[in-house]
């Protein structure tokens, strides 16, 4: 099969934690087990990843450089992410997949310039936030900020991928066996020239979910596989019942009330590419990929009507309900 595994930003760097390299690289260290478990296993896999913490933090020493005259735009910051992450996931896997080729490729994403995500910032970066330096924030560099949760972070827009430009490069890897790394933080979000061809860059992240199911779509692939920090989308989640959700169609997916900034964009990226490929999309825990492939473990997306028992759930439970 061709995987495509999307790894989440606040998997690599959790709430709460320190943003130094040695808290990311260890949390890699136990990614790459689980990632290279699919490709012992005989899989294609093509690995991207978030960026919300990341980009954020070399967000906020860029605004606080004084030897900058303006602080990097976004769209540059997240292709330094997509560096920094890359060579973390990429020299774990060589060591864990020894003779086998692994590339991280440095990848765009473009977008349109007149998607209303320009005027409505609600992508969340970066880390937590007190009142004043929000209201600091916001004076001196115009920053949006939003609760997330029970604490304010910076927002910034987050416009629909239309395209990933790697693609016909993506695919001349995978077809030399190469294990790749693409679209990191959901791609350097560009526009395109129509008259031109000339590409910009915008200030922009997108999101990695949306852009790892049309990367799935654009590559094939047979599986797209959303890894976090919990083991399924829950229903009730908030309440002091929350409940694992083992199977859902899209349509049920999206009527669940599900957190904007986590879990939602999620359950959206899943939903989209069951319902355009008919293939399987499944989203649970980083530390077990080969056991959501395998039913195991998390929440499988089915583009069917009427979702069937998945191996080793026993009796599925669709929005709360038992069938």
């Amino acid at each position: 099969m061709r995987i495509v595994a999307a790894i989440g930003g606040n998997a690599l760097l959790q709430r709460g934690e320190h943003p130094d390299a040695a808290v990311q690289s260890k949390h890699v260290h136990q990614a790459a087990r689980s990632l290279a478990e699919l490709v012992e296993a005989g899989h294609e896999l093509v690995i991207t990843h978030g960026n919300g913490p990341q980009v954020g933090l070399l967000a906020a020493e860029s605004e606080a450089d004084p030897a900058l005259s303006a602080p990097y735009p976004l769209d540059v910051l997240g292709a330094q992410t997509q560096g920094m992450i890359g060579t973390l996931l990429a020299r774990e896997l060589m060591g864990r997949l020894p003779g086998r080729a692994v590339a991280a490729v440095l990848t765009h994403t473009e977008v349109d310039p007149h998607d209303p995500a320009f005027q409505r910032p609600d992508k969340f970066i970066g880390g937590a936030l007190d009142e004043a330096q929000a209201r600091r924030m916001a004076a001196e560099h115009g920053w949006t900020t939003a609760k997330d949760g029970t604490r304010l972070r910076r927002t910034v827009p987050s416009p629909r991928p239309v395209a990933v430009t790697e693609v016909p490069a993506l695919r001349t890897l995978l077809a030399a066996g190469t294990v790749v790394i693409a679209a990191g933080g959901g791609g350097v979000p560009v526009t395109r020239d129509t008259v031109t061809g000339l590409v910009h860059g915008v200030e922009a992240v997108v999101d990695k979910d949306r852009t790892a199911a049309l990367l799935a779509e654009q590559l094939d692939a047979d599986a797209l596989l959303i890894l976090t920090d919990v083991t399924h989308v829950f229903t009730g989640f908030g309440t002091s019942r929350p409940r694992p959700l083992l199977t859902a169609t899209p349509a049920g997916l999206r009527a669940l009330d599900l957190p904007d900034g986590s879990m939602r964009p999620k359950a959206e990226a899943a939903a989209s590419f069951a319902e355009r490929t008919g293939g399987l999309a499944a989203i649970g825990p980083l530390d077990n990929a080969l056991g959501i492939l395998l039913g195991a473990t998390g929440t499988t997306v089915l583009p069917a009507d009427v979702p069937t028992p998945r191996p080793g759930h026993g009796e599925p439970v669709l929005f709360g309900k038992e069938f």
